[in-house]
C-alpha cells in the first residue's frame, strides 16, 4: 500500500535524540531553544514558542489574548476540530465564514459576520494553501481585529515573499502526519513580544522563575525528545517544500483534464507546501468520491477524506450555546467530495505513476 503519509527519520535526528538522552535532560531545555531559534528564522518571525501539540498552540494563543464572555471568532468551518475546540476553550463565540473555490475562508464572507463583538479572525491554511491572507489582514486592520492563523498544516508556506505565521500569531503542529513532525508537538510564531512572553510563562504554569507565579498557567512545555526529532527536519524544510511541490506537480500533469475531477487550486501569490494533495470529485464525474476510494484502496493506494463533515454539524457543537451555525453552503459541498491522495516527500516515480494510474482508469 502506497501510505498517505510516511514517516522517515535518519542518522541525524537519531543523533539528536541519543544526545538528549545521555544528557539527562530530557525537559524543556536547549534542544527547545534551538528548535525555536531554528523555526522562528524559517518563518521570518521574531519569536517562536515551543509547546506540547498543534491544539494547544491554538488554546494557548487564545488564553494568551484574555477575551471576555461574549466575545466572538471568525472562523473556517471546514477544519480540523481543534480549531473550534481552541475557540470554546478560550471562552469566547464560534462564528463560520463560507470558504472559497481553494477551500479557504472566504474574506467576503468574513467581512458579513463581522459586528462590534468579532474580536478574532482564524483563518485556517488548509492542506498547505495559505489562506488570501492579504484580503484578510485588510479586513483586520479596518475592524481592529487579531489574527490567529491555523497553521497547522502550512510548514514554510507564503504569500509572496512573506511566510505565513507573521500576519499574527501562527500555530503550528509537529504531529506524526505533518511535513515536520516530532510525532507530538506544536509551535506558535509572532512578532509580538507581549504574546510570546505570555506564552512562555503561560505553558509553565504560569511561572516567570521558579515559584514565581504570575498568572493561572498549565503545563504546556515540548519535551527535548520532541525537539531533537524536529530540529533537522526543520533545517531541511525547503527541501522537503521542495520535494511535496514537485509530487504535486506531477500528479497535476498526469491527472490533468480527467471528466468531473478538480485539482487543486494554487491562487497566484500563494506558495502551497502540500501538505495534503486533495481533489474534489464532482457530480458529473463517472465515479463517486467513495467508489474512488474503494478503487484506490484495491490498487494498493491509500487515501483518506479531510473532512467529513464540518465541526460544527457534529452532536455535540449542534446546541453548544457558543457555537453559531452560521450557513456555509460552498463549504457543506466539500465534505461530499474532498479526497486527500499521497504527495509526501518520499514518493518514488513508480509510486506516482501507480497513483496517476489508478485515479485515472476509475475516473474514465
Amino acid at each position: 500500500m502506497i501510505s498517505i503519509s510516511e514517516i522517515r527519520l535518519g542518522p541525524e535526528e537519531e543523533a539528536l535524540v541519543l544526545e538528549v538522552m545521555r544528557s539527562g535532560r530530557l525537559a524543556q531545555g536547549p534542544k527547545v531553544e534551538m528548535l525555536e531559534e531554528l523555526f522562528a528564522d524559517a518563518h521570518d518571525a521574531d519569536f517562536a514558542v515551543a509547546v506540547n501539540n498543534g491544539t494547544t498552540a491554538l488554546v494557548a494563543v487564545m488564553q494568551s489574548l484574555e477575551l471576555q464572555p461574549g466575545d466572538e471568532v471568525i472562523t473556517s468551518p471546514f477544519s480540523f476540530v481543534a480549531t473550534l475546540n481552541a475557540i470554546i476553550e478560550s471562552g469566547a463565540t464560534a462564528r463560520f465564514a463560507d470558504v472559497g473555490e481553494d477551500a479557504c475562508v472566504d474574506p467576503e464572507s468574513v467581512e458579513s459576520l463581522i459586528n462590534p463583538r468579532t474580536k478574532v479572525l482564524m483563518p485556517v491554511h488548509l492542506y498547505g494553501l495559505p489562506g488570501d491572507m492579504d484580503s484578510l489582514s485588510s479586513i483586520a486592520r479596518d475592524h481592529d481585529l487579531t489574527i490567529v492563523e491555523d497553521a497547522a498544516q502550512a510548514h514554510g508556506a507564503r504569500v509572496g515573499d512573506r511566510p505565513i505565521g507573521t500576519y499574527g500569531a501562527g500555530c503550528f503542529s509537529l504531529y506524526a502526519t505533518k511535513n515536520i513532525t516530532s510525532g507530538e508537538g506544536g509551535l506558535v510564531t509572532t512578532n509580538d513580544a507581549v504574546i510570546a512572553d505570555r506564552l512562555r510563562v503561560l505553558r509553565n504554569q504560569g511561572m516567570r522563575a521558579r515559584y514565581e507565579y504570575v498568572m493561572a498557567g498549565h503545563n504546556y512545555r515540548m519535551t527535548e525528545i520532541q525537539a531533537a526529532i524536529a530540529i533537522p527536519q526543520v533545517r531541511r524544510l525547503d527541501e522537503i517544500t521542495k520535494r511535496r511541490r514537485e509530487n504535486a506537480t506531477r500528479l497535476s500533469a498526469g491527472l490533468a483534464e480527467l471528466p468531473g475531477l478538480q485539482l487543486p487550486l494554487e491562487p497566484s501569490g500563494r506558495t502551497h507546501v502540500f501538505h495534503q494533495y486533495t481533489v474534489r470529485v464532482k457530480a458529473d464525474a463517472r465515479c463517486t468520491r467513495d467508489e474512488l476510494a474503494r478503487h484506490l484502496t484495491a490498487s494498493g493506494v491509500g487515501s483518506a477524506v479531510y473532512y467529513p463533515r464540518l465541526m460544527h454539524d457534529y452532536a455535540c457543537y449542534q446546541r453548544h450555546p457558543r457555537v453559531i451555525r452560521d450557513e456555509t453552503p460552498r463549504a457543506a459541498a466539500l465534505v461530499d467530495e474532498v479526497l486527500s491522495i499521497p504527495v509526501h516527500q518520499n514518493l518514488s516515480d513508480a509510486d506516482l505513476e501507480t497513483i496517476i494510474g489508478a485515479i485515472a482508469h476509475a475516473m474514465r
